[in-house]
């Protein structure tokens, strides 16, 4: 098994279908997809009406390679394709809902490194389509399914220059914050990614002075040693040049991270804390409740419980988040990684968005961004990926569980432990969270030991 492919699907993962590009994901999978996903959508059409499909991909030099065997995949079906170029994901998913497209595609290995790509494909609400069609779509790769017919004459698709889906995204973003940022100094890191063509125009628009590194797309430094997975690169910046705030979006900007003027990181659980207080303030939190996800911190519940909030934890994946707030009517969830979802105004992690829902706390509130995570004591926090024969026996061992009950003993209130089955390699991720590093480093070691005494690590 490639690393890189998630094992829920054959190829389909919790994200998309991802791979190295050319090595697991290649533009024969690709003109595939397209060819299915043209057919699918064309077959529920009447007479003359076509399938509509928008597609948007981030900065990595394979994109277009994938965008193109897409197209053919797509016109080949005889649906027709609306192409938004270099774009984030929220916008795709923002396009597909408001544009009334069958669906959307977005090619991104999102925070992945520039040789991975994926596609991810986006229902015409703007979510994650249905396991059900993604199974098709493998069938249809492994040939379970047979060949389907090609478009003829007339009925051969078409390419349409889209790029005003991207600027209507843009314009939709300056209309969601209610005050002018003027006079506040911004760094922004658009991590050589989607956020490249973007967040600058919404920030400069919004009156603030706006200072940009990491927008120079060349095809390979996507996310290399920038962006919200290198956050020091942002720290720097905002401290070298005096700024009051920083955003880091990642590859394909649908997660943030921010840093305050002292330098300090904002992650995605200092995001919840800061906009879940002031929607409770406000009286928009909607039934008092921000959702997360197993892997936050137990830091954020002590200060959501002081504060008097509720919440709920769901699997980690912001699908899971999301599907969490839709059935529950929930308007505010999100990751420690900086998947944040607002789903008044998105239906997936959108990273401007959430720079923008930030920027107007720090305004209404007239106050810096360090003062905003007052009250927030974030715990220390050691993980270790074991690589493990079978992740089903580790976790069904009872010396194992005994170890664990042990420690939890010994942690109360103070701390936690964390075994979880990665869901895409055959790896055991051991967490501890406690008061200092030594704790966690003596839990985790502990841990480690008796799995490794079982035989279990690989």
């Amino acid at each position: 098994m490639h690393p890189h492919i998630n094992i829920m699907g054959k190829y389909f993962g919790t994200d998309g279908f991802r791979g190295e590009a050319n090595v697991d994901l290649t533009v024969e999978h690709a003109y595939k997809v397209g060819r299915y996903l043209g057919y699918y959508f064309g077959k529920a059409k009447t007479d003359g009406e076509r399938a509509r499909v928008v597609i948007g991909k981030d900065t990595r030099r394979s994109s277009y390679m994938f965008e193109y065997s897409l197209v053919s995949g797509l016109t080949a079906s005889g649906a027709d394709v609306f192409l938004m170029h270099v774009t984030p994901t929220p916008s795709v998913s923002y396009i597909v809902r408001t544009d009334e497209f069958d669906c959307g595609i977005m090619i991104s290995a999102s925070h992945n490194p520039f040789y991975d790509n994926g596609i991810k494909v986006i229902n015409s609400q703007g979510a994650k389509i249905d396991a059900g069609l993604e199974q098709e779509i493998e069938d249809y790769i492994d040939g379970i399914i047979p060949e389907l017919p090609l478009a003829q004459r007339e009925h051969i698709g078409r390419t349409v220059d889209y790029s005003m889906g991207r600027n209507r995204y843009i314009g939709y973003l300056m209309t969601i914050p209610t005050r002018s940022f003027k006079n506040i100094k911004v760094g922004l890191d658009c991590a050589n990614g989607a956020a490249s063509t973007v967040a600058k125009a919404v920030f400069d628009a919004l009156g603030a002075k706006t200072y940009v590194i990491n927008r120079e797309p060349d095809g390979t430094n996507i996310n290399t040693n920038c962006g919200s997975t290198h956050i020091e690169a942002l720290q720097e910046f905002v401290l070298a040049n005096n700024l009051d705030v920083g955003f880091a979006y990642d590859g394909d900007a649908d997660r943030c991270f921010a840093v305050d003027e002292k330098g300090q990181v904002i992650d995605g659980d200092a995001i919840l804390y800061i906009c879940g207080k002031y929607l409770k303030e406000k009286n928009m939190l909607n039934h008092n409740t921000v959702v997360t996800t197993i892997m936050s911190n137990m830091g954020l519940y002590k200060a959501f419980d002081a504060e008097g909030i509720n919440y709920e934890k769901t699997t980690v994946g912001d699908k899971y988040v999301f599907e969490c707030m839709v059935n529950n009517d929930f308007i505010l969830g999100g990751e420690q990684s900086g998947h944040i979802i607002f789903s008044k105004n998105a239906r997936t992690g959108d990273g401007v968005l959430t720079s923008l829902k930030l920027m107007e706390v720090m305004v209404e509130r007239k106050s810096s961004m360090s003062e905003l995570t007052r009250g927030l004591k974030i715990y220390p926090q050691l993980l270790k990926n074991l690589r493990v024969t079978s992740k089903p026996e580790v976790a069904a061992d009872q010396d194992v569980q005994a170890v664990k009950k042990e420690i939890e003993a010994q942690l109360g209130e103070d701390g936690r432990i964390l075994l979880r089955e990665s869901g895409t390699e055959p790896v055991i991720r051991v967490m501890v969270e406690a008061e200092s590093d030594e704790l966690c480093k003596k839990y985790v070691n502990q841990m480690v030991q008796v799995i490794d005494s079982k035989g279990y690590i690989l």
